[in-house]
């Protein structure tokens, strides 16, 4: 096999990975609402702007008003990546399962949950957007505490299509359990709900750089002061989220000057922001510490 269709079989399976097991999935943007910037770390999206209504006359008719289109720069956020090796022997004895177990366990464990837990965090820590913060140790709490974001969101007019609503298993389950007409209505009233790991759901992450003595494992972690989120309100509109994905870079062990042995480097390459005019389509519920 070549390292060409090589590469091809393992993007295509990274790419299911990816759809199947990020939560945050459910946000990404459309592409066509940015281009691409000046520098090659940037993306572009439109800003529209436009006067609000004024007086109609009988006599002179209209007052005239302006619009504009204008196009902010934003830089990508997120960068991480690494190069594994594979023996050559080792993944020939094998017929080339230690190379897929290596892309896919990778991207499962490893990748997506880091990429969801930088997502989160990001959004969580934007600045303008509704908070919330308490104990929900009963169903009841739990489906109180959405009704009332839920509330505030409609007093902000942010629309209720599109509307995301993440949560963790452990409160998920007790809305659940509470099977009543109203738990029942505050759940239906989400485009999506998408069930969270705690683990992946904190108000900020660290990530580390893989070098630091400590951190050589890589991957992330709750930040110091950090809090858990119990539940967290996201319009699709409010949110610019775009990921870079290529296909995988695989050296085969023939152009490998180090070690007979297939290299398999794998880059993640995006960003993830709230816009700071539709910060009110975002609301963050943290747990008490």
């Amino acid at each position: 096999m070549n390292v060409i269709t090589l590469a091809k079989k393992y993007a295509a399976l990274l790419d299911e990975t990816y759809r199947e097991n990020a939560k945050t999935a459910v946000l990404e943007s459309d592409p066509a609402l940015a281009r691409e910037g000046a520098n090659a770390n940037e993306l572009v999206i439109p800003k529209l702007t436009m006067d609000g209504l004024a007086n109609y006359s009988r006599n002179s008719g209209y007052v005239s008003g302006d619009v504009s289109l204008t196009w902010e720069t934003v830089k990508f956020s997120y960068e991480r990546g690494r190069m594994f090796s594979v023996d050559a022997m080792d993944n020939e004895e094998s017929q080339s399962i230690a190379f897929g177990a290596l892309a896919g366990e990778f991207v499962r464990t490893k990748a997506v949950p880091e990429l969801d837990a930088f997502r989160f965090a990001a959004i969580a820590g934007s600045e303008g957007i509704s908070k919330a913060e308490g104990k929900l140790e009963t169903g009841e709490a739990a489906a109180a505490a959405v009704r009332k974001a839920v509330s505030a969101m409609d007093a902000a007019e942010v629309p209720s299509e599109d509307r995301v609503l993440f949560i963790t298993p452990v409160l998920k389950g007790m809305i659940d359990d509470m099977d009543t007409t109203k738990s029942r209505a505050v759940m239906a009233s989400f485009t999506d709900v998408v069930v969270v790991p705690q683990s992946r759901f904190y108000s900020a992450v660290k990530l580390a750089d893989g070098v630091t003595d400590g951190e050589e494992s890589g991957g992330y972690s709750k930040a110091a002061g950090a809090k858990n989120i119990n539940f967290m309100i996201v319009h699709k509109g409010a949110v610019i989220q775009f990921t870079k994905h290529a296909l995988p870079k695989i050296i085969n062990p023939a152009n490998n000057p180090d070690a007979d042995s297939w290299k398999y480097g794998y880059r993640s390459y995006g960003i993830c922001a709230v816009y700071p005019n539709k910060a009110a389509g975002v609301y963050c519920h943290t747990a008490a510490e």
